[in-house]
């Protein structure tokens, strides 16, 4: 990823202006610039239509500013595009700004400036930013660092992103910042209780991993985060097609947005006991895979039917909810990219939610939308439990419906969350199927933003 971060509570040198203007303020705006200015913008044909900008000369020629036109209302990407459309000198934002404001105009600045880098590098320089009077940049730090983080996780092809490696990402940060850790692969799974992460995960040729990461605080509440890391989604024995499978190094997004999350909510202090449980396997095809109508035990005890080996994501997080809950936090959240039935129902750039927590529902709507970090609730209908019914197990992995996939999917992951007050399933794409200002094409981490003000909101900083 990109080394530099391209925003600064200080310049040394002199920085240019950014003016933002929208399109009911520009003609005022324009009639209070120089002549100059004004028919450079008027020559260029500058409307201020939102994300359009340019950059003026000055007297002797040399660049003196720019004008970016925006919305009405600012938002983190309001000005994400100039990071790399600008040349690569210092800039400051024109105008008083609000401190959510300011923080959220400086966290796209510095978002936008990711590549991915570990195989083409891109030395290609960016502007840097003065942050703006009131921004938390401690925060827009931890942020930047924690995203690209996640998007350098899920860039990562499953050759080098294999479960060892993502479950030695995971030990190495949570070792740096104290925290206690255990880490349990191949048969010591079935020892330990996790038949099913070790059903799924056996057939690979690096095995399956449990990694459960604990930072013990006395008398705070206890927040989990269960995040699912398939670092390869073959198909299993029910194979994926060529088109289906290309992109399927994505398929333990979830487990990095869950890292993000974990490692800004440590960085800020959030004064919580978190703990972080990620099941990490490869769904692979050898002749010790899982087959269509295996029964499985699972670490609850329920006897699972495996209609399909391609539903195996809420396999290996039944185990993960099961162990979480046994424990009753407070507050129980897992991310996973868990069915093409969500993104059939909101595109690939809404994550679809579930919680019975109807007040946790309605925080984490506000928190989205103050943080354009969008997500959309989904129903725990009732009504299509049946359709996990089999007669020769407890419960089966395949609906006898394809309609309401993502419904089915959060369904059968509540049959194991049975004790903790407040739990919230997250089904995310994790990728960016095209670049838009601040959000490169590629893995991306989602619903970060949003849970994060949530808790902040909820349990406060140190």
């Amino acid at each position: 990823m990109t080394d530099s971060f391209p925003v600064t509570d200080k310049s040394k040198t002199a920085t240019l202006p950014i003016h933002l203007v929208h399109g009911k303020g520009y003609g005022v705006w324009l009639k209070a610039q120089s002549a100059q200015t004004r028919n450079w913008l008027i020559a260029n044909d500058f409307k201020a239509a939102p994300f359009s900008y340019c950059v003026f000369p000055g007297k002797d020629g040399a660049l003196a500013g720019v004008v970016c036109g925006t919305d009405e209302t600012l938002d983190v990407w309001s000005i994400a595009h100039l990071t790399t459309a600008l040349p690569a000198k210092s800039y400051h934002l024109e105008g008083k700004l609000g401190a959510a404001t300011a923080t959220q105009l400086a966290l796209g600045w510095a978002l936008a400036a990711y590549t991915f880098t570990r195989y083409k590098k891109n030395a290609k320089a960016v502007a840097t930013l003065v942050a703006p009077k009131g921004c938390d940049l401690p925060y827009v730090r931890s942020m930047t660092a924690a995203t690209n983080w996640a998007r350098d996780l899920v860039n990562t092809p499953a050759n080098d992103m294999h479960p060892a490696a993502l479950a030695a990402e995971a030990v190495n940060w949570a070792k740096k910042h104290k925290a206690q850790v255990s880490v349990i692969k191949g048969e010591a799974l079935l020892k330990a209780n996790y038949p099913m992460v070790y059903a799924v995960g056996k057939a690979s040729s690096v095995p399956p991993h449990f990694v459960d990461i604990r930072f013990p605080r006395k008398g705070a509440p206890k927040i989990t985060l269960v995040g699912k890391g398939v670092c390869f989604d073959s198909g299993g024995l029910d194979i994926k097609s060529t088109a289906n499978m290309k992109m399927m190094k994505k398929d333990m997004g979830g487990a990095a947005s869950v890292l993000a999350l974990a490692k800004v909510i440590i960085d800020m202090k959030l004064p919580v006991q978190l703990r972080v449980l990620l099941p990490i396997v490869e769904n692979a095809i050898a002749g010790n895979a899982m087959r269509p109508l295996d029964i499985v035990p699972t670490r609850k005890g329920i006897h699972v039917e495996i209609g399909n080996t391609d539903a195996e994501g809420r396999l290996i997080l039944c185990d993960a909810l099961s162990e979480a809950d046994d424990e009753k936090p407070d507050l129980l959240i897992d991310c996973a990219t868990l069915t093409g039935a969500a993104r059939v129902a909101l595109g690939t750039e809404i994550p679809a939610f579930f919680t019975a927590d109807e007040t946790l529902a309605q925080e984490l709507m506000t928190h989205s939308g103050k943080e354009t970090d969008p997500l959309w609730r989904l129903p725990l209908w009732k009504g299509y439990r049946k359709q996990l019914d089999t007669p020769a197990a407890d419960l089966s992995n395949d609906p006898d419906s394809a309609f309401g996939g993502a419904i089915t999917a959060a369904l059968y992951l509540q049959e194991f969350v049975s004790k903790t007050p407040s739990w919230l399933h997250i089904d995310m794409m994790a990728w960016n199927l095209s670049s838009k200002p601040g959000r490169p094409q590629g893995g991306e981490a989602m619903a970060v933003r949003a849970l994060y003000a949530l808790m902040k909101e909820r349990y406060g900083t140190d």
